[in-house]
């Protein structure tokens, strides 16, 4: 794989070889006024550019530079260009970034600081690319839709691919909002009903006395206002899939005609005494426990065991492995190009709070979060206060330090535990006395 393309737009020739040599680890190209900067650009399309705001014929001004910068930006909206500028020219470099540039790097250069920027900037156009792909193949196969890296979420794309050519009915078992309709959808989309409709009706959301003629269907008269015959979901399903969304929400009554209908797949409507076959994949999806439901008596067992053929887990976002920024990066890219917004930046302090915050409202609640902040971000970037999510403390990646403040923890956990006793807690931990006198002193514990 050969190195990473970089733009270096630099009129003074001693600082343009400057930088040649201390950014050996990318392929420099180089460029000293707008003309044959527009031309590099278009030649070797670099993920990052390092530009000086005064160029000729303006040096001495930021005309040029900020000239060239807006082309750029139009030109190609992803490219990071981290502005380099004197102290005098501070308020450029800030209108430079207002204006979307990446960053600034006031001279005189820190070559090891300047490298650090490019490096980041390198690593965060890899992954506006990396989610570009997700949203461009999206359209491609029914599960691409599942945005994730976690192997939890792999295996369920996975299994579903084996279960979605068979019969069998589905539960899906995963907290609001973590994606058991997508995943439904996918069931649908992958089995030999994906010509058909796929009808989905949320349990939940429609009144006891109302769920058993929308599932069913009626017949003229059967009730007041019931002025001609209308077919319920599971006869607008016919040939395809439904999805009865929060089962576990379904009143005890209704749950012995839903019974009768998987066992002998025929149907009569509401106030009706004709009975229709159906054929139809019934594919279920809740939140709730319905093994312990069904034994407080809350749901059918027969039932239970019915829809329970194969029973699909969704984790929620919480636990899926390094979701959370992946995610953040996928909707903001949607919405970037759905709201006709330049695509923004996240803060550092941004990125820290979405994987600090829990998401108790999964995905769904992420994807509004997302929407708001790129609506309400005044800047290039989008902030904390855009999310609205408290400020979350970088998590550090280094694992000597994560290592560290887990046995500083537990260590005080088990001298609270001991009341003091150096003697119980080492036991408590399973360690010599020594070796927690050791562990305390690293620490600065007494």
């Amino acid at each position: 794989m050969g190195k990473n393309k970089l733009l270096v737009v630099e009129d003074d020739p001693g600082l343009q070889k400057q930088l040649r040599w201390s950014l050996d680890a990318y392929e420099v190209v180089t460029a000293d006024d707008r003309e044959t900067a527009l031309a590099q650009l278009r030649r070797h399309q670099p993920a990052v550019i390092t530009m000086d705001l005064g160029l000729p014929p303006d040096p001495d001004g930021a005309s040029e530079g900020l000239a060239l910068l807006s082309q750029i930006l139009a030109a190609s909206p992803d490219t990071k260009v981290i502005v380099l500028s004197g102290n005098q020219e501070r308020a450029n470099a800030l209108k430079a970034i207002a204006m979307g540039a990446y960053d600034f790097h006031q001279k005189p250069l820190d070559a090891d600081m300047l490298s650090l920027v490019i490096a980041r900037a390198f690593y965060l156009h890899g992954l506006q690319q990396e989610n570009r792909r997700m949203l461009q193949i999206q359209s491609d196969s029914p599960l691409a839709g599942i945005i994730s890296r976690d192997p939890a979420i792999l295996k369920l794309c996975r299994n579903v691919e084996k279960v979605a050519p068979s019969s069998a009915t589905v539960m899906l078992q995963g907290d609001s909002g973590s994606g058991k309709e997508l995943v439904a959808r996918g069931l649908h989309q992958l089995s030999g009903r994906h010509d058909k409709r796929f009808v989905a009706i949320n349990c939940a959301a429609i009144p006891e006395h109302l769920l058993e003629s929308e599932l069913f269907g009626y017949e003229k008269g059967a009730f007041t206002g019931a002025q001609r015959q209308t077919p319920g979901k599971l006869e607008l399903a016919q040939g395809g899939t439904l999805f009865l969304d929060e089962i576990g929400d379904m009143a005890l009554a209704l749950q012995a005609k839903l019974l009768r209908f998987l066992q002998e797949r025929v149907i009569e409507r509401v106030g009706g005494r004709n009975e229709i076959s159906i054929d139809v994949r019934v594919v279920c999806a809740t939140h709730r426990n319905l093994k312990a439901l069904a034994a407080e008596g809350g749901f059918r067992d027969d039932l239970y065991y019915r829809l329970s053929e194969i029973v699909l887990s969704i984790p929620p976002l919480r636990e899926r492995a390094g979701d959370r920024a992946l995610l953040a990066h996928h909707f903001r890219n949607k919405f970037c190009a759905g709201e006709s917004r330049t695509l923004l930046a996240f803060s550092a302090e941004a990125l820290a709070a979405i994987e600090a915050y829990g998401w108790p409202g999964n995905v769904r609640e992420m994807e509004n979060c997302i929407r708001r902040a790129v609506i309400m971000a005044d800047g290039p970037q989008i902030s904390p206060s855009d999310l609205g999510l408290p400020d979350g403390a970088e998590e550090s990646l280094n694992l000597r330090q994560v290592r560290e403040a887990a046995e500083y923890r537990v260590m005080v956990q088990a001298l609270a535990r001991a009341d003091g006793s150096v003697v119980k807690a080492a036991e408590l931990l399973g360690v010599s006395r020594p070796t927690l006198y050791d562990l305390m002193n690293h620490h600065g514990l007494k």
